[in-house]
């Protein structure tokens, strides 16, 4: 049997599990406006008057208030010169006061009213009556469109170059934060390879990771869950019907959680019994392609070779050519933050340098329909001496987390 696979119980290792969010720091109002001078210097430089906000990740980046898009507008403006100011309906006032952070003047609209209009109005008071207003990239359409629409004199541009421009850089406060969370999730794999058993469900398996990260101190526990056995495994996001674990399965279980909504994102693939000559030879093109990615991830290389020297390797062991199945079907990995994939990305056409502050996956999975498929994702925050792991790759086939190293 695999070492720490099986054996144990999930009342048995809940029970081991405890709090890991002690001495946690969570982002200051001095970090939050260190942001807002940051994008504003970029706007500046780019000749952006303003960039909307919408509700999501950008919105909390920047002012710390959390709020979810719905089919209402909700954000804020941010210009390029002076303070943020804040679009909601009337009746949510108080609510959104409740969550800011970074503190401004809320600008309200009526249920019957348009908050496009508003919008307009607004840029007016701010003094800005013409020119580039960027509009956040995750913004609904008929943001976009009925912005554009109701004012037709402002030129409108993604905003990205000033969300991404910020967001692609982590602060130290930032990694701890990330780092923290893949150690949660971390524990909670190791529990979870512990009690597993013939016959048990993806199911079951599912509800003991969302407890087990409620145990290590997740209130929401599980922010995302895959569990795979056997051929299922070899399908990245899944299939319809998950089958129940039989012994000598091959297992792939892809988990994380938010810690002040930071993400973390590990994927582990081992065996439930003994690995086959065919399984120790997939597992180990899966760990050599993804350290030759962690490898080439050096400071001024691009995101598009990290990933050209993953898939060299699963190419060169016969494997693909591209993206064709068996081999490796995606990107070799993405950033990591606020969002769970965000920019930039580990993928050929994405050319952008790398710099210090840039956190990825690293997951180049070996996929191969009919038979099983090997997944090692582990993440990793660059440094200008090179790339540094969140959490270290699996050990072994034999003994994934280590216990015997």
């Amino acid at each position: 049997m695999t070492i720490g696979v099986g054996g144990s119980t999930a009342e048995q290792e809940l029970a081991k599990l405890t709090d890991m969010t002690q001495g946690v720091e969570a982002i200051s109002r001095e970090e939050y406006q260190a942001r807002i001078a940051k994008a504003q210097a970029i706007m500046s430089e780019q000749g952006i008057a303003a960039i909307y906000l919408n509700a999501g990740t950008n919105l909390y980046y920047y002012t710390g208030t959390r709020w979810y898009a719905s089919e209402r507008m909700v954000g804020a403006i941010l210009p390029a010169k002076g303070d943020v100011e804040y679009i909601a309906p009337a009746f949510e006032v108080d609510t959104l006061n409740g969550y800011m952070v970074i503190g401004g003047k809320v600008n309200t609209w009526q249920e019957d009213e348009s908050p496009f209009a508003l919008f307009g109005n607004v840029l007016a008071k701010m003094g800005i009556a013409s020119g580039d207003i960027g509009i956040d990239e995750s913004a609904a359409f008929f943001i976009f469109d009925g912005v554009r629409q109701e004012h037709p004199q402002y030129n409108y541009v993604n905003a990205k170059p000033v969300t991404a421009g910020c967001r692609m850089i982590k602060s130290a406060v930032e990694l701890s934060l990330l780092q923290r969370a893949k150690d949660m999730t971390m524990e909670v794999h190791k529990a979870v390879a512990r009690i597993l058993h013939e016959g048990i469900t993806t199911s079951e398996v599912e509800a003991f990771i969302n407890a087990a990260h409620i145990k290590v101190g997740i209130p929401a526990g599980s922010y995302f869950c895959i569990v795979l056995f056997g051929e299922d495994s070899a399908y990245p996001h899944g299939v319809k019907s998950p089958k129940a674990l039989d012994l000598n399965d091959t297992v792939l279980i892809d988990t994380g959680c938010q810690l002040h909504g930071y993400n973390s994102d590990i994927t582990r693939t081992y065996v439930f019994g003994e690995p086959s000559p065919r399984q120790r030879e997939l597992w180990q093109f899966e760990q050599d392609s993804q350290i030759a990615g962690f490898e080439a991830a050096q400071i001024g290389a691009t995101c598009a070779s990290v990933d050209r020297a993953a898939r060299d390797v699963l190419e060169a062991a016969g494997f693909g050519p591209g993206y064709d199945v068996p081999g490796l079907p995606h990107r070799t990995g993405h950033g990591v933050g606020l969002d769970i994939h965000e920019w930039p990305y580990l993928v050929l056409n994405d050319h952008t340098p790398l710099e210090a502050g840039m956190c990825f996956s690293n997951e180049p999975m070996l996929c191969v329909p009919g038979e099983f498929g090997v997944r090692h994702e582990d993440h990793f925050y660059m440094t200008e001496q090179g790339p540094v792991w969140f959490t270290k790759p699996a050990h072994s086939i034999d003994d994934p987390f280590g216990y015997e190293a």
